[in-house]
């Protein structure tokens, strides 16, 4: 998967918002203001997603592109090294977990805003 991709499949999520809070170089993906995906645009190595702690632990015995996550809460967040044994279509169901995680946390009235059931 190529940056370019990972954006598109990122913006085509309902609510969905993308900027640089960090710096000109961390490329940042929300819904209802709260994180669900992080990258690197200068290099695009990795992506930091949001998982489910469960999930997390099997993903990361079975597939080497999958670590806790880097600068993240390590039992809430992956790290996924985007040219490893992981394959792109596991890739997107790991982006929409990730989405569908932080929608599930946003209240009631934020789902109603964005249209988000």
């Amino acid at each position: 998967m190529d940056i370019i991709a990972f954006r598109n499949f990122c913006l085509k999520l309902k609510g969905t918002s993308e900027g640089f809070p960090f710096d000109n170089k961390t490329l940042v993906f929300k819904v209802g203001g709260k994180m669900f995906a992080l990258t690197d645009v200068d290099s695009f190595v990795s992506i930091n997603l949001k998982a489910n702690p469960e999930k997390s632990i099997v993903l990361r015995e079975t597939f080497n592109a999958v670590n806790p996550g880097f600068h993240m809460n390590k039992k809430h967040w992956n790290t996924i090294d985007v040219n490893s044994d992981l394959n792109d279509e596991l890739l997107l169901e790991l982006i929409l977990d990730s989405y569908n995680l932080v929608v599930k946390s946003l209240t009631k009235k934020t789902r109603d805003e964005l249209s988000i059931g």
